[in-house]
């Protein structure tokens, strides 16, 4: 079981200068490696509730220019961490990033399953908004039944999610 405080806070419309401001600096170290930088995750939403993280995808064209994203990512304070168990999504920490809001980083080659999973649900919800008012409730409610575990947390939220990627047709 993971133990940390789970807050759940109304959208906020900085979250999209946040996230420009990572990216930028992604961006520059990583040029024409990079295919695109995607905002995903609650926080790239419009009026969804999210925990204050900002969830970012690199999509890279596949794993045969990893080392160098690897190498360009390490350079700006960012170190590869392995796949966290989900194939196709590289996980990468951070250090010396107190200027800019926390956030997860993830390297997905353009064909990965994650992050096809990712951008879909993120264009899901930006289409329905009785969606986002919806998953909203279910994690403000999970936030507070479940505010020092992650994984019960995660848990509360999956039905949610799984009805939104059948109804995508992912999974």
């Amino acid at each position: 079981m993971g133990t940390r405080n789970i807050i759940v806070l109304p959208y906020d419309e900085s979250w999209k200068q946040d996230f420009i401001n990572i990216r930028n600096e992604i961006s520059e170290a990583l040029g024409d490696l990079a295919l695109s930088i995607e905002h995903v995750g609650s926080t790239s939403v419009q009026g969804l509730s999210a925990k204050p993280i900002i969830d970012i995808d690199v999509v890279i064209e596949d794993y045969s220019k990893f080392d160098e994203v690897v190498s360009a990512l390490g350079k700006i304070g960012y170190y590869h961490k392995g796949d966290g168990n989900i194939p196709q999504r590289e996980v990468f920490d951070y250090e010396g990033k107190e200027h800019l809001r926390n956030h997860h980083l993830y390297v997905c080659p353009k064909d990965s399953a994650e992050l096809k999973r990712h951008v879909s649900f993120r264009d899901y919800l930006r289409a329905h908004p009785e969606a986002v008012a919806e998953y909203s409730r279910i994690k403000k409610e999970g936030a507070e039944l479940f505010p020092h575990d992650i994984d019960s947390y995660i848990e509360h939220k999956s039905p949610f999610i799984e009805k939104i990627y059948s109804e995508i047709g992912l999974k």
